[in-house]
């Protein structure tokens, strides 16, 4: 069920080489914008977002994408149109549209919209498409994104495992027990908590870990409840992979006064004494170098892999609750994935 292969490196596009994101949602009229202060005024290269059913406000992979694409169009001074798609069959349908009405470049946010891609990108030779967590290769005209999210899994896993060893953290409840909330069971959400695990128990083999998947990105109503059970189960620190249903994660930790995991963007403003810190990928600034890249007749097919070494994935600065010599063994960590000391699978441990 992987698709992420063994990838080389492209020459870096522009100044720092990052891509890619994408996703979709239906309505009678996308939303256009042109930018007011950019250095030079391109109205005519026009830019479409396709968000996955998270939509815009999941504060996670969508948003992201949506900001590369808004940076752009105050730099470069392009059009930008975005559909938020309500359902997955809504995918082919949002990409035609704007193939149709002959877009410059469309960025399609996530793994979902392979399918849709692949068809749309085949049938409209002539447009270029970029696609975020996931891999296609045989077509010339689309540039595919990845990120090693096992690295920053790895590494907010491994702070997780050491905080439940420690003495004196606020709110630890003494059960050397963590949780993980995933969306679907697809390779951008299980790589995440491939990583997660294996750092968890390589500081911390006797850890408990509570793992569930909710099947969606856009309920936090279930986030939430698949949350609060399993910190009734003993978790005082919850990470999730979840898309807009991670929002319920966050908001049931921060209820009951445990600690949560952000993912892909910084999230510690949605609770800040709760999101102790946040696995991340700069999605916003691969999408940003894409249209940059296609702007100035630089495009590139395939695919493009973020990770450690190339500052695509992350974790945020943690909260002041977090002891520093945690957070230096964990930096120790990270420097030692980015040497080949250590090396992540994606392949979730048996629990």
């Amino acid at each position: 069920m992987k698709k992420l292969h063994s990838i080389k490196f492209f020459a870096v596009i522009l100044s720092c080489a990052l891509i890619l994101a994408g996703c979709g949602s239906t309505a009678s009229a996308p939303a256009t914008s042109k930018s007011t202060d950019g250095a030079k005024k391109n109205p005519d290269f026009k830019v479409a977002l396709v968000t996955d059913v998270g939509g815009l406000n999941d504060k996670s992979f969508n948003y992201l994408a949506n900001k590369g694409v808004d940076q752009a169009v105050k730099d470069f001074g392009i059009t930008k149109s975005v559909v938020e798609s309500k359902q997955m069959t809504d995918y082919e349908t949002n990409l035609s549209r704007f193939a149709e009405e002959k877009y410059n470049l469309i960025v399609s946010v996530g793994y979902l919209m392979h399918d849709a891609v692949e068809k749309v990108s085949q049938t409209y030779p002539d447009t270029k498409f970029m696609i975020i967590d996931d891999s296609i290769t045989d077509r010339p005209n689309v540039a595919s994104v990845l990120f090693k999210t096992e690295q920053c899994g790895y590494l907010v896993g491994m702070m997780a495992g050491l905080m439940e060893k420690a003495q004196g953290i606020p709110n630890m409840t003494g059960h050397n027990t963590i949780g993980v909330v995933g969306g679907m069971e697809i390779p951008p959400v299980t790589d995440y908590i491939a990583g997660y695990i294996q750092g968890a128990k390589s500081v911390n083999p006797d850890i408990k870990i509570k793992l569930n998947y909710t099947g969606k990105f856009d309920d936090p109503a279930l986030g939430k409840q698949t949350a609060l059970s399993q910190i009734a189960a003993g978790a005082d620190i919850v990470f999730h992979v979840a898309g807009g249903t991670g929002t319920g994660v966050i908001d049931a930790a921060k209820e009951k006064k445990v600690y949560a995991i952000g993912v892909d963007a910084d999230q510690n403003y949605v609770a800040p004494e709760t999101v102790m810190t946040s696995a991340t990928k700069t999605m916003d600034v691969a999408t940003y170098d894409v249209i940059k890249a296609a702007l100035n007749n630089e495009f590139k097919s395939g695919n493009l892999m973020f990770d450690l070494n190339n500052n695509g994935v992350a974790f945020t600065a943690p909260i002041k609750a977090i002891p520093q010599d945690i957070v230096d063994k964990v930096n120790g960590a990270a420097q030692q994935i980015k040497e080949g000391k250590i090396t992540v699978s994606t392949q979730v441990p048996k629990l």
